[in-house]
């Protein structure tokens, strides 16, 4: 998997290609983990290109969302393909998570 991290202002955004799995999770958990230990407070997470996400995945999202709010920040997911979009929905995230269309709108919304 790759994974590409920009900033915003003070968001970071990372864009996420390929699998997310139990051999990828630790990465991005790293990468997530390096930017709140920088003090980002906002992320924007890009599935536009992820293919597939396991619950390996789906553990280091709800984590990072959790250590997101004790810090008094947010998370904001985008851009899903339609079956990783339908993990989400089966595992109940998207009741707490907000997911929007596009980059754009995510960015509006932070």
């Amino acid at each position: 998997m790759e994974i590409t991290e920009t900033k915003q202002n003070d968001v970071s955004i990372f864009k996420l290609n390929g699998r997310l799995d139990s051999n990828t999770s630790p990465e991005l958990e790293k990468k997530l983990g390096d930017a709140m230990e920088d003090g980002t407070k906002s992320m924007v997470i890009d599935f536009e290109d992820l293919d597939y996400i396991s619950s390996a995945g789906l553990r280091i999202i709800l984590k990072t969302t959790k250590d997101l709010k004790r810090s008094e920040g947010n998370i904001i997911l985008c851009a899903m393909q339609d079956y990783v979009k339908e993990v989400f929905e089966i595992a109940g995230f998207d009741s707490f998570l907000p997911i929007e269309p596009t980059m754009d709108e995510a960015l509006a919304k932070i």
